[in-house]
């Protein structure tokens, strides 16, 4: 299976746009590009039901996370104008690749 072009990353701010958690803005925990997927901070919770471990001292009980959501379901939010934008990659004269916004031109990665 061919990997994914990702257009977010980790530690990036986005805005959920479908879904149950729709207008919802968060951090990208991680990414699963494998599956096209990614975990927002605060969106998509789940309880999931946790054993006690005392070996790897984990309590036991009704334990709240976040669950994997769509790619396609998030948008990067524009760093000027805090608002959802596309993604674009531009070439810097030093040769780098960066990503800017579509709608103020402003580069997102430092």
């Amino acid at each position: 299976m061919a990997k994914l072009k990702m257009p977010v990353r980790k530690n990036d701010v986005v805005i959920v746009r479908a879904g149950k958690d729709r207008g919802k803005r968060g951090r990208i925990l991680r990414v699963l590009a494998d599956k096209n997927r990614v975990v927002v901070e605060g969106v998509n919770i789940m309880k999931r039901h946790t054993r006690p471990n005392p070996q790897k001292n984990v309590k036991g009980g009704i334990v709240e996370r976040e669950a994997p959501i769509h790619a396609s379901n998030v948008m990067l939010l524009d760093p000027d104008s805090n608002e959802p934008t596309r993604i674009g990659i531009k070439t810097l004269p030093d040769g780098r690749r960066v990503r800017i916004s579509r709608k103020s031109g402003a580069q997102v990665d430092q």
